[in-house]
């Protein structure tokens, strides 16, 4: 699996032109929305959207941008993970739960010292994943995985509990974007 693989399940799993009344992003194609479309520079109307422009966008902003791509030859699948929950949380946010759930599991700052879940991916972070999975060894990164999806599934719940409209969405974030 590459890069290239992980924006093409992305952009087939968001679909082309959308514009769901409850959805706050507004029309959207291939799972950008019109803002960040414009703020990319795209004048048109979002139906019109590129396929490519959008796999540009994903690969900038939510692989190279926040060093997803760092995380790929430590652990590819953990990678993969926060690349998807990036693209639908936002890149602070998925990494955020990668360092919470990397605090919660080093054993009272036993095999690691903990680190600011502050969204951003940098040297504390990677060395506490490295000391992880040292640690834990392969069977880790599923462990990692889990924790990960246990938050990202907690804050859709939230989500929608604080906002109605978001009943919408609520099965099909669980249904496709967890595990």
């Amino acid at each position: 699996m590459t890069i290239d693989d992980l924006i093409d399940a992305v952009i087939d799993r968001e679909g082309g032109y959308t514009d769901h009344p409850a959805d706050r992003g507004g029309p959207t194609r291939w799972g950008i929305t019109e803002a960040t479309a414009r703020a990319d520079g795209w004048n048109g109307d979002m139906r019109g959207f590129p396929r490519d422009r959008a796999a540009t966008i994903y690969r900038r902003r939510y692989w190279h941008r926040p060093r997803i791509d760092t995380l790929w030859p430590r652990a590819p699948r953990l990678a993969a993970e926060l690349f998807d929950t990036a693209v639908n949380m936002g890149p602070p946010v998925a990494i955020a739960f990668l360092q919470r759930a990397l605090n919660a599991l080093n054993r009272g700052a036993a095999d690691y010292p903990d680190i600011a879940a502050d969204g951003r991916l940098g040297p504390a972070t990677l060395a506490a994943l490295d000391g992880f999975l040292a640690r834990r060894g392969a069977g880790g990164e599923e462990v990692l995985l889990k924790a990960i999806e246990a938050l990202q599934g907690e804050r859709y719940v939230t989500l929608a509990e604080r906002r109605p409209a978001n009943e919408a969405f609520l099965y099909g974030w669980l249904a496709n974007r967890i595990g």
